[in-house]
């Protein structure tokens, strides 16, 4: 069995382990994903919920769910950082990969909703590399 993963939020409340053998690592482009995660796209981990265990602070964890839609989004009380969740069918753990301690060991596979992107998004090969502010 390969080696778990481990993960949490911002202040630590949250704390989480995966073992990999993902279903899939992707990014998404999706104006939802931009909004909820506050940034150009998410990153996300899916992998069959008997891979997943919370560590700590599972209590701690409140879930917001789009009304109407296949959508949703679930975040530390403490620190407000986004931490997994199961997706509707109960099928995969969505793992924010941002959230993750550990290198999970591969790279995503795919950009989905590709033609939804900003139109102001850099291209970071292109980008002044600085180790500090």
């Amino acid at each position: 069995m390969a080696e778990k993963i481990q993960g949490g939020c911002l202040c630590g409340t949250v704390r989480f382990e995966l073992e990999p053998e993902f279903i899939m690592y992707r990014y998404c482009f999706c104006s939802r994903c931009r909004k909820v995660r506050g940034t150009i796209h998410a990153a996300n981990l899916f992998v069959e919920p008997h891979r997943f265990a919370w560590l700590a602070g599972e209590d701690r964890v409140n879930c917001y769910t789009l009304e109407g839609a296949r959508f949703g989004n679930c975040f530390c009380t403490q620190c407000g950082s986004p931490v997994p969740r199961q997706t509707q069918g109960g099928k995969s753990m969505l793992i924010p990969a941002g959230s993750l301690d550990t290198d999970p060991g591969s790279q995503p596979e795919c950009a989905i909703f590709w033609d939804s992107r900003v139109a102001w998004l850099p291209v970071a090969d292109a980008l002044e590399k600085r180790l500090e502010y």
